[in-house]
């Protein structure tokens, strides 16, 4: 009896017809002939409604559904919920969908309805997009049932209390690869660069076919055989290349509902999936007051499932970053010239002086690329229309800082310093620029 109390909901229309009653009964103080009638009125809905009511129950599983869910999502992606709901009363039923999204979304207007004929199955899907890793609850799916009638409604609760990881955006990183696969990285804006010089390893001396470049003729190889020779160069392979993520305080700042440190958390993982087809090695490492992880570097294909663990479970403490624990650390581990991805933040130019030499120190054993950004929301303030004395107060505030964006990137240029000052969303084009620059200029 409990359950049956619990599972019977009444519809609005049942309301809107008590409320007519109401009037009809209130009428009929005056218009005695009303009377008789609104009792005939008040005996037919509850017949109704008990007919309504019985149809509803007659099956003890009328409806079956579920979600179909991933087995992961990806991070600041749209990722697709499909649900299916299954129809086996003999009737068309009409259904709203009420599904307990999990709280990190603070959704609770979700509402899907429609209709199912007897027998047979409604199939639809929904969109979600997390802006944070971890683990997302979902409470019941609900599917409140009617009939015709559409006096009472029966609910049915499925999938309770099902969980889903939230991992870095493995979304992006397939785009850039198949992008990657297919030659058509500049449609999302990564550049061809030309090489310059060979920038290339020497394989073996062949002899010369039609096509082959003309400078690469080896003339004592030539004189030796009698017949025209020439050097066979490969690209350069297997260079290790570390992505090091600042972690500290100034990496939670939030842009388009994503912190600083989830951009660079997604960017690494695309990065160094595109790093391994390209047959380089990857490793990485994250830092605030101390270095928390690290991973070596390595060219295995599957090497890219470790790094999104550790990047799945990398978290702050709101900490200062210690930029000479970086350097001892670095100078410990990394033996061997890398190309080292520092993805950070300087607001302010003598926040960026106080760790310049250990920059300078790291540029001399490495190549050095520092990854910083610009403030988006500055970018909006300096470009809107200055109405008033206050908004040019914060506008002239706002200059100044951009200005010291770009007095930093001198300033880590004159020292050798490779550097990308990027907005966050447009991060990981940039990075893979970079890496296909330093590439084929041959620097590492």
């Amino acid at each position: 009896m409990i359950s049956f109390l619990k599972s019977l909901y009444l519809n609005s229309r049942v309301f809107y017809i008590l409320a007519s009653i109401a009037v009809l009964f209130l009428l009929s103080y005056w218009f005695t002939p009303l009377y008789p009638i609104t009792w005939l009125l008040v005996w037919g809905l509850i017949i109704i409604f008990l007919f309504d009511i019985v149809i509803l129950y007659t099956s003890k599983k009328g409806i079956h559904a579920g979600r179909i869910l991933p087995g992961k999502f990806s991070n600041s992606d749209n990722n697709a919920v499909p649900v299916r709901i299954k129809n086996t009363y003999n009737f068309t039923t009409y259904v709203e969908v009420i599904d307990e999204i999990p709280v990190q979304f603070q959704k609770r207007d979700f509402l899907k309805t429609g209709s199912i004929r007897p027998k047979s199955l409604l199939d639809f899907e929904y969109k979600l997009r997390p802006v944070q890793r971890g683990e997302y609850i979902f409470g019941n799916l609900n599917i409140y049932v009617m009939t015709r009638i559409g006096l009472a409604k029966r609910r049915y609760s499925f999938d309770k209390s099902a969980m889903v990881k939230v991992y870095p955006s493995f979304i992006q990183m397939k785009k850039y690869d198949f992008l990657a696969i297919d030659n058509k990285l500049t449609q999302i804006g990564l550049k061809k660069i030309r090489r310059i010089g060979h920038t290339m390893e020497f394989e073996q001396i062949k002899d010369y076919v039609f096509g082959d470049d003309v400078r690469t003729i080896n003339w004592k190889a030539t004189a030796k055989h009698g017949n025209l020779m020439v050097n066979q160069y490969q690209d350069e392979k297997s260079q290790p290349i570390y992505s090091i993520i600042d972690v500290s305080r100034v990496m939670k700042m939030p842009f388009d509902e994503l912190s600083l440190l989830d951009y660079a958390i997604n960017s690494t993982l695309a990065f160094s999936n595109i790093a391994l087809k390209k047959h380089d090695k990857v490793g990485m490492l994250t830092f605030s007051n101390t270095v928390r992880d690290f991973l070596p570097d390595s060219g295995k294909k599957t090497y890219i499932n470790t790094i999104s663990e550790v990047l799945y479970h990398i978290k702050t403490q709101f900490l200062d970053a210690d930029f000479g624990v970086l350097y001892a650390q670095v100078k410990r581990q990394i033996t061997h010239r890398s190309l080292l991805l520092l993805y950070t933040n300087f607001e302010h130019i003598s926040s960026l002086k106080r760790q310049l030499p250990y920059l300078q120190a790291l540029a001399k054993q490495h190549l050095l690329v520092v990854i910083f950004f610009e403030n988006t929301a500055l970018n909006k303030l300096i470009h809107q229309k200055a109405s008033t004395l206050e908004t040019i107060y914060d506008q002239t505030i706002a200059k100044q800082f951009a200005y010291d964006k770009k007095v930093m990137v001198k300033e880590l240029q004159k020292h050798g310093i490779q550097t990308v000052l990027t907005a966050p969303k447009d991060l990981t084009v940039n990075t893979i620029n970079k890496y296909l620059e330093i590439k084929a200029r041959g620097l590492l």
